[in-house]
Protein backbone atom coordinates (compact mmCIF):
# COMPACT_ATOMS: atom_id res chain seq x y z
CA UNK A 1 0.00 0.00 0.00
CA UNK A 2 1.33 3.42 -0.71
CA UNK A 3 0.26 5.90 1.38
CA UNK A 4 1.13 9.80 0.81
CA UNK A 5 2.81 11.37 3.43
CA UNK A 6 4.18 15.49 4.67
CA UNK A 7 6.31 16.36 7.37
CA UNK A 8 6.42 19.26 8.34
CA UNK A 9 10.40 19.10 9.16
CA UNK A 10 11.99 17.03 6.81
CA UNK A 11 15.20 16.25 8.95
CA UNK A 12 12.91 14.31 11.33
CA UNK A 13 12.60 10.76 10.00
CA UNK A 14 9.80 9.08 8.15
CA UNK A 15 7.70 6.38 10.06
CA UNK A 16 9.44 3.29 10.29
CA UNK A 17 8.55 -0.26 10.82
CA UNK A 18 11.21 -1.25 13.37
CA UNK A 19 10.86 -4.94 12.16
CA UNK A 20 9.87 -6.81 8.86
CA UNK A 21 7.14 -8.66 11.02
CA UNK A 22 6.08 -5.03 12.60
CA UNK A 23 2.22 -4.40 11.93
CA UNK A 24 2.67 -0.99 12.63
CA UNK A 25 4.63 1.60 12.41
CA UNK A 26 6.99 4.40 15.09
CA UNK A 27 5.56 7.70 15.19
CA UNK A 28 7.66 10.40 16.60
CA UNK A 29 7.55 13.82 18.94
CA UNK A 30 8.17 16.77 16.77
CA UNK A 31 9.21 18.92 19.35
CA UNK A 32 10.91 19.01 22.44
CA UNK A 33 8.68 19.48 25.85
CA UNK A 34 8.66 18.57 29.66
CA UNK A 35 5.42 16.30 31.01
CA UNK A 36 4.82 17.50 34.60
CA UNK A 37 3.85 14.62 36.99
CA UNK A 38 -0.18 13.86 36.36
CA UNK A 39 -0.37 16.76 33.71
CA UNK A 40 -1.27 15.88 29.48
CA UNK A 41 0.65 17.39 26.75
CA UNK A 42 -0.81 17.63 22.95
CA UNK A 43 2.64 16.84 20.96
CA UNK A 44 2.56 17.40 17.03
CA UNK A 45 3.87 14.39 15.20
CA UNK A 46 5.52 16.04 12.44
CA UNK A 47 3.05 14.19 10.10
CA UNK A 48 0.23 14.82 7.58
CA UNK A 49 -0.96 11.25 6.67
CA UNK A 50 -3.57 10.67 3.98
CA UNK A 51 -5.32 7.69 5.04
CA UNK A 52 -6.29 5.84 1.78
CA UNK A 53 -10.09 5.11 1.30
CA UNK A 54 -11.61 1.93 3.67
CA UNK A 55 -8.88 2.45 6.26
CA UNK A 56 -8.74 4.14 9.73
CA UNK A 57 -4.97 5.64 10.78
CA UNK A 58 -4.84 3.79 14.97
CA UNK A 59 -2.66 5.29 17.04
CA UNK A 60 -1.40 3.06 19.99
CA UNK A 61 0.75 3.58 22.60
CA UNK A 62 4.07 1.65 22.69
CA UNK A 63 4.56 -1.49 24.12
CA UNK A 64 7.41 0.07 26.55
CA UNK A 65 5.87 3.57 26.59
CA UNK A 66 4.47 3.23 30.44
CA UNK A 67 7.41 1.47 31.33
CA UNK A 68 9.85 3.06 30.23
CA UNK A 69 8.49 6.72 30.45
CA UNK A 70 5.84 6.71 32.79
CA UNK A 71 3.31 8.17 29.72
CA UNK A 72 0.30 6.95 28.06
CA UNK A 73 -2.08 7.78 25.68
CA UNK A 74 -4.52 10.32 27.32
CA UNK A 75 -7.28 9.60 25.11
CA UNK A 76 -6.15 5.59 25.12
CA UNK A 77 -5.97 5.32 21.43
CA UNK A 78 -6.02 7.84 18.32
CA UNK A 79 -8.76 7.70 15.39
CA UNK A 80 -7.39 9.39 12.61
CA UNK A 81 -10.28 9.80 10.07
CA UNK A 82 -9.25 9.98 6.11
CA UNK A 83 -10.16 13.24 5.53
CA UNK A 84 -7.63 14.71 7.76
CA UNK A 85 -5.38 14.98 5.56
CA UNK A 86 -5.34 19.44 4.62
CA UNK A 87 -2.08 20.55 3.93
CA UNK A 88 -2.00 21.99 7.43
CA UNK A 89 -3.82 18.52 9.17
CA UNK A 90 -0.46 17.35 11.27
CA UNK A 91 -1.49 14.50 13.38
CA UNK A 92 -0.99 15.25 17.50
CA UNK A 93 -0.88 12.56 20.32
CA UNK A 94 -2.45 13.59 23.89
CA UNK A 95 0.28 12.05 26.35
CA UNK A 96 -0.31 12.00 29.92
CA UNK A 97 2.49 11.67 32.62
CA UNK A 98 1.10 8.97 35.40
CA UNK A 99 4.21 8.57 37.20
CA UNK A 100 5.94 11.07 40.13
CA UNK A 101 9.05 12.34 37.72
CA UNK A 102 9.16 15.07 34.82
CA UNK A 103 9.32 13.19 31.70
CA UNK A 104 11.46 14.63 29.23
CA UNK A 105 10.82 14.49 25.46
CA UNK A 106 12.99 15.20 22.72
CA UNK A 107 12.30 15.91 18.84
CA UNK A 108 12.88 12.23 17.02
CA UNK A 109 11.08 10.50 20.16
CA UNK A 110 9.48 7.50 19.14
CA UNK A 111 5.79 7.93 21.52
CA UNK A 112 3.12 5.78 19.55
CA UNK A 113 3.14 3.27 16.50
CA UNK A 114 0.27 3.76 14.01
CA UNK A 115 -1.27 1.38 11.86
CA UNK A 116 -3.94 1.06 9.31
CA UNK A 117 -7.07 -1.02 9.98
CA UNK A 118 -9.31 -1.88 7.43
CA UNK A 119 -12.85 -0.44 8.18
CA UNK A 120 -16.52 -0.56 7.32
CA UNK A 121 -19.30 2.08 7.62
CA UNK A 122 -22.85 0.58 9.12
CA UNK A 123 -26.45 1.30 7.82
CA UNK A 124 -28.82 0.50 10.71
CA UNK A 125 -31.59 -1.28 10.79
CA UNK A 126 -33.37 -0.32 13.74
CA UNK A 127 -35.22 -3.08 15.64
CA UNK A 128 -38.46 -2.55 18.26
CA UNK A 129 -37.34 -5.89 19.85
CA UNK A 130 -33.68 -7.89 19.50
CA UNK A 131 -34.16 -11.30 19.18
CA UNK A 132 -31.55 -12.33 21.68
CA UNK A 133 -31.48 -13.56 25.11
CA UNK A 134 -30.05 -10.98 27.11
CA UNK A 135 -26.38 -12.12 28.81
CA UNK A 136 -26.31 -9.63 31.33
CA UNK A 137 -24.64 -6.08 32.35
CA UNK A 138 -20.90 -5.23 32.98
CA UNK A 139 -18.53 -7.51 33.83
CA UNK A 140 -21.03 -10.41 34.03
CA UNK A 141 -18.93 -13.31 32.27
CA UNK A 142 -15.85 -13.02 35.12
CA UNK A 143 -14.79 -12.39 38.75
CA UNK A 144 -15.03 -9.01 39.72
CA UNK A 145 -12.35 -9.48 42.38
Amino acid sequence: MQVNIKRIDSSLPLPEYQTEGAVAFDMYSRIEAKIPPGKTALLPTNLIIETPPGYMLMLAARSSLAKKRGLKLANGVGIIDQDYCGDTDEIYIHMHNFSETLVKISPGDRLVQGMFVPIEKATWKEQTRMNKESRGGFGTTGDQT
